[in-house]
């Protein structure tokens, strides 16, 4: 996309972020995992996280966070709609037209993104693609993910990070330069590294050799310290080549947003950039690992609770199962107020 000033671009008009009310503190984790509170804290940076309760599906959390980032721009029409996401209520058909009829926007394009943690910068970029094209003046993109629903009530490794919650924002065709702008993207991918992070059961493969899969295939499954490593290397290089594309440096940018993982991945990612700790936004200690949500529910956090100001340079980066990464860099607009995500009285921080 351009990037050259008074050029067409999509800009930033609209946010929103919403979890299930249901907290699960450290304390309240099945006592058949053997951890406690410290050991959860040492090793995620997590204290609490969102768990939907029985019979909320992931089209309900995404629908509340879509309505918030309409509500948030004074909008009643978009021309499309894309949802990111790892979960999908069923495997066809995609949620996306679902969500789009939910809202009440007949006939406007629809569909979703599989790009896992990874899959709300890879949204943005079909979203600016759409509206950098001229095939849509305003387009809604949402991420969102009920992860409970994929975890294995005897893996505490994936038990005690990943939870459940959806953010949206809406952007609109603009001008390259003004608030909003989204400037540019880095993208990337390893399919051999796609056994790292999966649920290796409930699609075709399954179908095809069912006596290879056992019930436990379909739950989330990850080699924590192979993941480690490519996180911290792959978004560290794509937020530096992204930064160079668009002629920033680390110094420039305000607020680091990274797709929130764990909290130990996140000071790395953010001590290699050399970004300070105090222009780093973390969510991660109140609501826990929300795969492709993280990052607009973590924006929409900080904006809440005004943490991003009109005119900051900032830097988003993604990895998730594929392997995928992802980069962008947008220049923060003057929003609305936006609604807390949650009212458990803990907003986004600056600190990793």
């Amino acid at each position: 996309m351009s990037t050259e000033l008074g050029s067409a671009t999509a800009v930033l008009a609209g946010l929103g972020g919403w979890v299930p009310p249901r907290v699960v503190a450290n304390g309240e984790l099945p006592a058949s995992w053997g951890v406690d509170d410290a050991w959860v804290r040492r090793r995620t940076g997590i204290a609490t996280r969102h768990w939907a309760d029985a019979g909320t599906s992931t089209g309900d959390v995404a629908e509340q966070a879509a309505r918030r980032a309409m509500a948030n721009v004074r909008t009643p029409r978009v021309d499309a709609v894309i949802v990111a996401t790892s979960t999908p209520d069923r495997p066809m058909p995609a949620m996306a037209p679902q969500l789009a009829a939910r809202l009440g926007l007949d006939a406007v394009a629809a569909w979703d993104v599989s790009a896992a943690c990874s899959g709300f910068v890879y949204g943005l970029a079909n979203a600016a693609g759409l509206i950098c094209a001229g095939i849509a003046e305003t387009v809604l993109l949402v991420a969102a993910e009920v992860y409970s629903t994929l975890i294995d009530p005897e893996d505490r490794s994936a038990g005690v990070v990943f939870a459940d919650g959806a953010g949206a924002v809406v952007l609109r065709r603009g001008l390259a330069g003004e608030p909003g702008s989204v400037l540019g993207f880095d993208l990337g991918s390893d399919g051999t590294g796609h056994r790292l992070i999966e649920v290796p059961g409930g699609g075709a493969l399954e179908r095809a050799a069912p006596e290879r899969y056992g019930p436990a295939d379909r739950y989330f499954r990850m080699q924590g310290r192979e993941v480690f490593q490519h996180a911290v290397t792959r978004m560290t290089a794509s937020s530096r080549l992204l930064l160079k594309n668009v002629g920033w440096t680390a110094g420039d940018v305000d607020r680091l947003v990274a797709h929130q993982a764990n909290a130990r991945i996140l000071s790395a990612v953010g001590g290699r950039l050399e970004i300070p700790a105090d222009r780093c936004v973390s969510h991660i200690g109140s609501v826990g690992n929300t795969g492709a949500a993280s990052i607009p529910l973590a924006l929409a956090d900080a904006a809440a609770h005004q943490d991003l100001r009109s005119g900051h340079k900032v830097l988003l980066t993604a990895f998730g199962a594929g392997l995928t990464w992802g980069s962008a860099a947008v220049l923060w607009p003057e929003l609305a107020p936006v609604l807390p995500v949650h009212d458990t009285g803990a907003p986004a921080v600056r600190s990793l």
